[in-house]
């Protein structure tokens, strides 16, 4: 199991940003911060949601990569458990107690199977996808030689171009293969069209789920024909998830960034033609940064550049401001043009990063603030976790 951190015994400033008690003002910057009480009501909004629509749901692991965060989705949420991207992150939620983990990808290195097939051992159910019937001897073999069981869901690509198969042919004959090895077990279908997730119109991302679930309905009822069992049809995130709980076939979710919010995902726009962060979901997740320098008339330098973000999806945005705007970073600095020179040094900005699951995976803490307040302390605890 992950050894406990005690915070009492870590510095400000060196080893942690901030201490529990500690005023908004005082965190040490650039940080992650998140606004707890927006966290706990887009956590809530979505589990509701998936109750009153008879889904469960698998929150993405890989969005906070957070253990705490996971068990707070599951504890305020009724999340079934997580879904991570790779073996190394899943180990982690198991080993911070959390008992249902898929890897949502596939797992072909040898060394990564024998990970995979101990999983069980930690008290987690433990779920891979597969999309190559010859990989179905090699987990056999490891769950067998560790006397554990791994589950199998047959990926589908429903339009990502990615992983998976694309013909129901192809879905039978792994989901057979599966079924009859030793020491694993067919556990459904995973089917997530991750391409059109940040597209911007509602109706464009509809018709490319109606593709989607056209695939998915012709392979459920393949494996209906041959009576194969599973309780697992898997797909749907934050930009679809109302197209996939409405559709008949899926029965699980696997949304990540609605309980964050970043600006890439906040611009998307719902069937009414609203973002979907200016009502749909809340901001919860910041950069907190400082102004170190406004030698500049007309512009602020602050601490957050590229080392502490990802802007693979755009530029951040200055939450609840529209006086001033992140307009360029570089390695350790960020620029914000302040035309009216409405801000001063040591000034404390909140940012909204464009792409918030590589941003959480660039810091070591998160910082929960409520009222101003510094509440918790977590760690990120699948940082770097990417093997």
């Amino acid at each position: 199991m992950n050894k406990p951190v005690n915070i009492d015994q870590l510095e400000v400033g060196f080893d942690i940003p901030a201490a529990i008690g500690m005023n908004e003002a005082e965190i040490q910057t650039p940080s992650l911060v998140l606004d707890l009480d927006a966290l706990e009501r887009n956590i809530k909004k979505m589990g509701a949601y998936a109750k009153a629509h008879g889904m469960r749901h698998r929150v993405h692991g890989k969005m906070h990569k957070s253990v705490d965060v996971a068990q707070m989705q599951i504890d305020l949420g009724g999340a079934c458990g997580v879904c991570c991207q790779k073996v190394s992150e899943a180990e982690v939620f198991a080993r911070g107690g959390i008992k249902d983990v898929l890897v949502s990808n596939q797992v072909r290195d040898p060394a990564k199977i024998d990970r995979l097939a101990r999983m069980p051992k930690l008290g987690a159910r433990t779920i891979c996808c597969v999309d190559d019937i010859d990989n179905v001897a090699d987990l056999s073999e490891a769950a067998q030689r560790h006397g554990t069981q791994i589950e199998c869901l047959v990926e589908i690509d429903c339009g990502a171009g990615r992983c998976g198969v694309t013909t129901t042919p192809e879905v039978i004959a792994i989901a057979k293969a599966i079924d009859v090895a030793p020491g694993l077990k067919f556990a459904g279908i995973q089917a997530y069209q991750g391409a059109m997730q940040h597209m911007d119109l509602y109706e464009d991302r509809k018709a490319k789920i109606d593709i989607a679930v056209a695939m998915v309905k012709d392979a459920v009822d393949g494996l209906k024909a041959e009576g194969l069992d599973y309780d697992i049809v898997g797909g749907g995130g934050t930009g679809s998830y109302y197209f996939e709980s409405t559709s008949g076939v899926f029965n699980e979710l696997q949304c990540g960034s609605y309980a964050f919010m970043d600006a890439d995902y906040g611009r998307i726009l719902d069937k009414d033609g609203n973002r979907i962060d200016r009502g749909e979901w809340e901001n919860a997740f910041f950069i907190l940064t400082s102004v170190m320098s406004h030698a500049k008339a007309d512009k602020a330098i602050v601490d957050a550049g590229l080392k502490a973000q990802s802007v693979d999806s755009g530029l951040p945005v200055i939450f609840g401001r529209s006086d001033v705007e992140y307009v360029k970073c570089s390695d350790e600095h960020g620029v914000v043009a302040d035309p009216d020179g409405v801000l001063k040094v040591n000034d404390k900005l909140r940012l909204v990063p464009g792409h918030c699951d590589p941003t959480a995976n660039v810091h070591d803490w998160y910082v929960g603030v409520r009222g101003g307040k510094v509440e918790t302390l977590w760690p990120v605890s699948a940082r770097g976790k990417a093997y």
